[in-house]
């Protein structure tokens, strides 16, 4: 009976002192900026970007990006409290109306679940020898992180905010491919002040070259805790990796499940329209009919 009295009075210690994380019961502001996207889609380097945009005078690392860019689920009460506004804030949830301004950040899902799959092996939620058609299946379904399939968390936002002022969606592979105009683009939306030169050091101080060194030497931050230091959490950094790592039929599984948002957002889809019908009659979790 003494442990969950005293678990209590910890917990009341730390709600007391700030020192609790908020999680969804965050206090949002009304100059509050989220930074939003289905996990492994660019959402941490966009962090590192801003930060060092935002921040000069104190480079993003591993060990205060939490504080400089926080996460209501990995950075305390107090720190939040103490930021300077307005607050650029992570976040991987579905739609909320309760955000006043948002950059969404979209990637092509057929990359992303290759670098989600092994970003959990890197958490050893899964083995090395373990099927990706099996994850597929789970990411698919929405089963491989708490916020929805990439469909759903996709969907909620686009056909919610697409157009509106508030809102501005950046694609992770326009990112990759020219960082300093795409940062220009997130700049004016936020309305910040940045030269050219600034960003451009921004843009330096974020790349995953320098980020994966910063892992290296910070391996052993609570941020890594428990997870794997043979696999890097910065991994391949790049676009149209899954062309070498899906079978084709795998692809045509995705492209059958979200074939109409992938066209949308401008990504091309490599299945023929005969494969994606076969796919989508199967009935596979996750998987609607074009």
């Amino acid at each position: 009976m003494r442990i969950p009295i005293v678990k209590h009075l910890i917990a009341g210690v730390k709600r007391g002192l700030g020192l609790y994380r908020p999680n969804r019961s965050l206090l949002i502001l009304p100059d509050d900026i989220f930074l939003v996207s289905f996990p492994k889609s660019g959402n941490t380097w966009t962090r590192f970007l801003l930060a060092n945009l935002r921040f000069p005078d104190e480079p993003a690392t591993w060990a205060n990006i939490d504080r400089l860019v926080p996460d209501p689920t990995g950075t305390t009460k107090r720190d939040f409290d103490r930021m300077p506004r307005p607050r650029i804030i992570k976040s991987h949830e579905c739609f909320d109306p309760r955000y006043p301004r948002v950059v969404y950040i979209v990637r092509d899902p057929r990359d992303v679940v290759v670098s989600q799959y092994h970003y959990h092996r890197k958490l050893r939620k899964i083995a090395d020898d373990s099927p990706i058609e099996k994850f597929i299946t789970r990411f698919l379904a929405g089963e491989t992180c708490p916020h929805g399939s990439w469909g759903q968390n996709v969907a909620t936002w686009l056909y919610t905010s697409q157009g509106s002022p508030r809102f501005l969606l950046l694609r992770y592979e326009d990112l990759l491919a020219d960082t300093a105009h795409e940062l220009a683009k997130v700049v004016d939306f936020l309305a910040l002040s940045a030269s050219p030169e600034q960003i451009a050091q921004a843009v330096e101080r974020s790349s995953a070259d320098r980020m994966r060194k910063l892992e290296q030497a910070q391996k052993e931050h609570s941020l890594f805790k428990g997870s794997r230091k043979d696999l890097s959490f910065v991994r391949a950094a790049g676009s149209g990796g899954w062309r070498k790592d899906l079978p084709a039929p795998l692809v045509a599984r995705m492209e059958a499940a979200w074939g109409h948002l992938m066209r949308h957002l401008g990504y091309e889809l490599s299945s023929q329209p005969a494969e994606v019908r076969e796919y989508a009659s199967l009935g596979i979790p996750g998987i609607a009919p074009q």
